[in-house]
């Protein structure tokens, strides 16, 4: 069973459509003893950084989430939030990784429109996450901020700037893309992160 984690932010409906396709069984919920009980847990996410630590805040999840034992996968903000601190709104974050997120620079190469939105690929693939999944395919992405590249860093994206796609420490992992409106090759990223332990 994956536990979808609700927090009052965007694109449950489209995760929970992911999951029906590959024949998950799911549960969306913000209680934390329920998601404990869960084999993988997604943080999906679209919004503002900070309204979104907020909810998480006011949902006493938190700590919760920090102390997840099983496999736990971010998704585009979810994965920001996983992070230590994001420029947006001068929130601080999760912590989990060491990485901090950036707004793409107001003085980007025209070719470069913020947000980020389309189809891109990504180099450096360093996950069982990306099992069978090719540097040169394409996902899709929708977003103005970005996290740096570290060691923590399992894809990396150029888009006028070098950041990091993907993201792994321990039992966590994050996606700045999302699987979830990326296709086959979204959906095999889904299989390989539910084959986790």
């Amino acid at each position: 069973m994956t536990g979808i984690l609700d927090y009052k932010t965007g694109n449950l409906g489209s995760v929970e459509n992911a999951l029906k396709r590959i024949k998950e069984e799911y549960v969306i919920s913000s209680e934390r003893n329920t998601l404990a009980k869960c084999d993988h847990i997604i943080l999906p996410g679209v919004g503002d950084a900070k309204w979104a630590m907020e909810n998480l805040s006011k949902s006493n999840l938190i700590d919760a989430i920090k102390g997840f034992r099983q496999p736990v996968m971010g998704i585009c903000l979810g994965m920001q939030l996983l992070c230590k601190h994001s420029e947006e709104s001068d929130t601080e974050c999760l912590g989990v990784f060491d990485n901090v997120v950036c707004k793409f620079p107001s003085n980007m190469p025209e070719e470069f429109k913020v947000p980020h939105v389309g189809w891109d690929s990504m180099t450096d693939l360093k996950s069982s996450l990306y099992d069978e999944i090719h540097e040169d395919t394409f996902f899709y992405y929708v977003h103005s901020y970005f996290a740096n590249v570290n060691e923590n860093t399992i894809a990396v994206c150029n888009y006028g700037i070098k950041f990091g796609a993907s993201l792994k420490k321990d039992n966590f992992m994050g996606c700045q893309f999302h699987p979830e409106k990326s296709g086959l090759a979204g959906e095999k990223l889904l299989r390989n992160f539910l084959k986790m332990k």
